[in-house]
Order: structure tokens, then C-alpha cells, then sequence
């Protein structure tokens, strides 16, 4: 007879998932070690952002029926992306709409549906100016953020902005990243490099971190610290807002093909860049314990036929990535995609690049 006194290791399975945070099983902590595996294993996820909402030559209109099951990438390679990003710009006003004109009733829908895929999902922010009323990229003043800060002007009315962004995060009911106040050692937006100090920009994030952490209790979020790449390692530390408030160590750094340069030669310069950049982010980032990611990159167009096999895949070979994730395929703008369709004329490339066992989808 068995001690009564003694849990069955089923017994002590179902508790641990029943109790989860105290198990360490908490499902913040199980999108961490998934995070994790995918950096351990060289097989990091792709990602790609809006790609169940629109893709380049179609856009979802029934909010409330459609299944989304469409995708761009899907259509191409046979298989969603593993990390699916969406936008919460305007979310902060009230609006019903992202700043790319997708519903926020349909994001919703797609992240719950993503994740009960077995996706990840991550949101980004781009909100308006809240001292000038202009948009994210509204650099006319650099007071913006000094004015949202406890004691500034618009610090009241900012604090609202926050809570309708955590509204809808606690909508979801779901562990996700969030990737706030990112690419801020750029000049191009307000809570960039230059309109505002070091010192503001960390009081900005951990104030973002502690209103919807502590204030609201949203503890199944990654939290994602990401700067342009080209920062370096100084300008990247030097607004670093701590380790009790980051999860992921991200970078953006996409290619661009300047005039006079040809294709190939752009592809190596990227493939330079990248890796120059990734090098000094993976040692900080396993210096201070975080999960490494590639948070934003892309060539818009794709004019290059082999980018995908030819200059991304070298260019992130041997990093303890996490994920890689590409930008939009805009439905209303023929030329700006990052990620493949039907039909494009380069998609082999990509459908080669995934069969090639270095990435891992859904």
C-alpha cells in the first residue's frame, strides 16, 4: 500500500501545472524557455509582422468570421511563421484602428488565434507625440518625454495612454513580448537619441514596465530592450533601463541599397553590418542573462533574388538567436514588403531557405 502521506509524480504533475508560477511554469516563463531552446538549439524562429491580417495583395474584412488562415509566408513555404508581431499605435488615443489601419478587434482575434496555434506573439508601439500632438516620428521637440515623466505636464494624461495599452494587452490572456520605446538610440522618434537623456529614456521604460507589471499585474510578458544595431555597445549600455526589467536583448538593423551600389555589393555590406552588431549584442546580453533576438530587419522590395539564402542566412549564422523577424507586407503599397507572397518572382529563395532546416516556423 502506498503512503498516503506521499503525492503520485501525476499528482505532483497536475499540481505543479495547476500552481504553475509557483512550479516555475508560468506561462511567461514557458514562452522563456521556449525562447530559450530556440536560441540553444541554432534553429532560431522566423518571424514576420502583420502577416495574418494582410498580406500584399489581400486584407481581412470580416473582423468577426474570417479564420485567419491566410499568410503571405504560409502561401509560399507551407507553413505560418513562428513569431507573429502587430502594432499598437493608436491604441493610446482611443482609436479603433492600428496606425496601419488594422482593426484592433481583428488583432486581438489574430494573437488569441496565433498563440492558440502555438505561435508567439510580439507587440510593438509607436505611439503619437504626447507633447506636440504629431506622430511617433514627431522630433520638433525634445521635451516629449520629460513632459510624460512623474511631474511633467503630461504625465496625467500620458498615465491614461498606458492604461488603454494595457487594457488591450490584458485583453489578449496571453504570454506575448513586448517591445516598447525600441530603435532609441535613432534621432527618429520622440523618445530618441537626442530628444531626451539616458537618464529620462530609462525612466520612460521602467516606468512602462512598472505600470504594467506592478500598477496592473500583467506578468506574462517578456519585456524586449531594442536599439538600432548600428548603436554600438557603448550607446547600446548607455540607455540600458536594468536587468530586473528586461527579458530579450533585441536589435533593428535592415538592409538598404544605396544609389550606385549594386546589389551584391549591398548584400555584403549587410552581412558585415549584422554581423558586426550581433557579435557585441550576444556577448551583453549572455553577460546579463537575457535572450537574444533579431527584433526587426528586412530589405524592403526584395530586389535582391538570393536575400534570403545568399545574405540573411550568412549574416546570422552561428548567433544564439531566438528569432528573426521581418517587417510588414503592406496591401496597400505594391512596393513595400519584406517578407515573400505568390507569385513573387524571388519566393524560391525563401521556400529554399526554410527547407534548409536553419529556422524553425510553425
Amino acid at each position: 500500500m502506498k503512503n498516503p502521506g506521499v503525492l503520485s509524480f501525476s499528482a505532483m504533475l497536475f499540481l505543479c501545472l495547476t500552481l504553475g508560477t509557483q512550479c516555475g511554469n508560468s506561462p511567461k516563463e514557458q514562452l522563456r524557455r521556449q525562447l530559450e531552446d530556440l536560441s540553444a538549439g541554432g534553429r532560431p524562429a522566423y518571424g514576420h509582422q502583420d502577416d495574418l491580417v494582410y498580406g500584399h495583395a489581400w486584407t481581412v474584412t470580416d473582423l468577426e468570421a474570417d479564420p485567419l488562415d491566410r499568410s503571405d509566408v504560409k502561401a509560399v513555404c507551407g507553413a505560418y511563421p513562428l513569431v507573429a508581431g502587430f502594432e499598437l499605435g493608436g491604441i493610446e488615443k482611443g482609436d479603433s484602428a492600428s496606425l496601419d489601419g488594422v482593426p484592433f478587434q481583428l488583432i486581438r482575434r489574430a494573437a488569441v488565434i496565433h498563440a492558440g496555434r502555438g505561435g508567439i506573439v510580439t507587440l510593438s508601439w509607436h505611439p503619437d507625440n504626447p507633447l506636440t500632438g504629431g506622430t511617433a516620428w514627431d522630433v520638433s521637440s525634445d521635451q516629449a518625454v520629460a513632459s510624460i515623466l512623474e511631474g511633467g505636464e503630461k504625465h496625467e494624461m500620458f498615465m491614461e495612454w498606458l492604461g488603454r495599452a494595457a487594457d488591450f494587452v490584458e485583453s489578449l490572456g496571453i504570454p506575448l513580448i513586448f517591445r516598447p520605446w525600441h530603435e532609441n538610440t535613432a534621432a527618429w522618434f520622440w523618445w530618441g537619441k537626442t530628444r531626451c537623456t539616458g537618464a529620462q529614456y530609462r525612466a520612460l521604460y521602467r516606468m512602462t514596465w512598472d505600470y504594467f507589471t506592478r500598477e496592473r499585474g500583467l506578468k506574462d510578458i517578456l519585456w524586449c530592450y531594442s536599439p538600432t544595431g548600428d548603436a554600438g555597445e557603448e550607446a547600446f549600455m548607455a540607455t540600458y533601463p536594468g536587468d530586473d526589467v528586461v527579458d530579450i536583448f533585441g536589435m533593428d538593423t535592415y538592409e538598404f541599397i544605396p544609389e550606385g551600389k549594386s546589389v551584391e555589393e549591398a548584400g555584403e555590406a549587410f552581412i558585415a553590418e549584422i554581423r558586426q552588431e550581433l557579435t557585441y549584442v550576444s556577448a551583453l546580453a549572455a553577460e546579463h542573462r537575457k535572450i537574444t533576438a533579431l527584433t526587426e530587419t528586412g530589405l524592403e522590395g526584395l530586389s535582391d533574388p538570393a536575400w534570403w539564402t545568399a545574405r540573411l542566412a550568412p549574416a546570422i549564422s552561428g548567433f544564439p538567436l531566438a528569432y528573426v523577424l521581418t517587417w510588414r507586407n503592406a496591401h496597400d503599397r505594391p512596393d513595400h514588403f519584406y517578407g515573400p507572397w505568390s507569385g513573387f518572382a524571388y519566393e524560391d529563395d525563401f521556400r529554399n531557405w526554410k527547407e534548409s532546416g536553419s529556422m524553425t516556423f510553425l
